[in-house]
């Protein structure tokens, strides 16, 4: 049975669609230690990807398929293999399937490869328009800010001022960064994003913050600890009014769309002329082109799961897949033939992931060719 046999009849196992004579296969394949690793990493990454909690290993084989396993070999199996295994490079930390799987055979050419995964940095703007970068494993401290160099903590101030200061914090191509604002509200951004705030809040006051651009996660201070202030986050397409409440909020500048979507809570999404109330695992949709909001159910954690350190493509097309790569890894595409950004697929791949590792997963499950340089990929059929 091929490899694609295999890859197919696990997701069949994933999505509880798996008949009986599959799931014989498929015990049988695992009685080979080098199929046992790869069968836990297709596991492993599915459960991330949708429970987003710490995975076990001990129930992947034992509460799926009972099959009987000795723990020390599959210790032994990841030590022995490690990242060397072929295995570990063509599923890596991620899995990635196409509606049409292809053979390919085609090989690829790599002439400089300087994409790098992205990592913990961002701009801050001060008040007074002094400018700190903020790197990984790089301190920043002042009288009511401390940084370790992954998150920004602000501390509320005793006494508040007339005139409310701002920050802006500013995330790069290949960036990411967490904010705890001064009233305790979590924000967690996204590459290519930019957030503007109050470095304190104005007790009676609602608290407002603005995205300017890009993709933030918000966890925000419920009002019962704040005298009953709102919060609010505005955009020039909208505004999203809460009581406390985690949402998430997708709004590129290379996107004609803007995205909100509530995890828990309750919001109220408006846009000047309409207003929609949404509950959990629901998503309003404002296009530029429109003065409508739609609403549309989705999957709240997949939409979110950026936030947790992976990326959940389901019958996501190939340009947009492209958008999500190229904003983390800091680089450029150019798809030679058009035809297949419109391609649908349904994967997940972990941020730590490196590129080609990716890259591979998706050649060998398709027919989609790609040669780098540089930091530019071009693909092709």
């Amino acid at each position: 049975m091929s490899q694609k046999q295999i890859d197919k009849i696990i997701v069949k196992l994933i999505d509880n669609t798996i008949s009986e004579n599959e799931s014989e296969v498929l015990k049988k394949w695992l009685q080979d230690e080098d199929n046992l690793m790869y069968f836990n990493q297709f596991i492993e990454v599915n459960h991330l990807a949708n429970s987003l909690s710490e995975f076990s290993y001990e129930s992947s084989l034992d509460k799926i398929l009972n099959t009987p396993k000795k723990k020390e070999n599959r210790i032994n199996i990841f030590f022995k293999y490690g990242i060397a295994a072929s295995v570990i490079a063509l599923l890596g930390l991620g899995y990635f399937m196409a509606n049409k799987v292809t053979e390919n055979t085609n090989t690829q050419i790599t002439f400089e490869n300087n994409i790098q995964i992205g990592t913990d940095k961002a701009t801050l703007t001060l008040e007074n328009g002094t400018v700190v970068n903020l790197e990984k494993d790089q301190e920043y401290i002042s009288d009511n800010i401390t940084s370790n160099g992954k998150e920004l903590i602000y501390k509320a101030e005793a006494d508040t001022k007339p005139e409310i200061a701002y920050n802006y914090l500013t995330i790069p191509r290949g960036g990411q960064y967490f904010v705890k604002l001064s009233d305790g509200t979590q924000v967690w951004l996204n590459s290519e994003t930019q957030l503007k705030y109050p470095v304190n809040f104005n007790k009676g006051e609602t608290r407002q913050v603005e995205l300017v651009y890009g993709e933030a996660y918000f966890d925000v201070s419920p009002s019962i600890k704040h005298n009953g202030d709102k919060f609010k986050v505005i955009h020039n397409k909208q505004e999203v009014e809460v009581l406390g409440t985690e949402f998430n909020i997708k709004a590129y500048n290379d996107e004609t769309a803007v995205y909100t979507t509530l995890v828990e809570g309750i919001v109220d999404v408006n846009n000047g002329i309409n207003s929609k109330i949404l509950e959990p695992n629901q998503q309003t949709i404002i296009s530029g082109a429109s003065n409508t909001i739609s609403v549309h159910v989705v999957d709240a954690k997949g939409e979110t799961s950026w936030r947790h350190g992976v990326f959940k493509f389901k019958d996501t097309s190939f340009k947009e897949i492209l958008k999500v790569l190229s904003r983390w890894y800091d680089m450029d595409v150019v798809v030679v033939d058009k035809g297949i950004e419109s391609e649908l697929f349904t994967g997940t791949f972990g941020k730590e992931q490196n590129i080609e590792d990716i890259l591979y997963l998706i050649n060998k499950l398709t027919n989609i060719q790609y040669d780098i340089n540089n930091k530019t990929i071009f693909f092709r059929k």
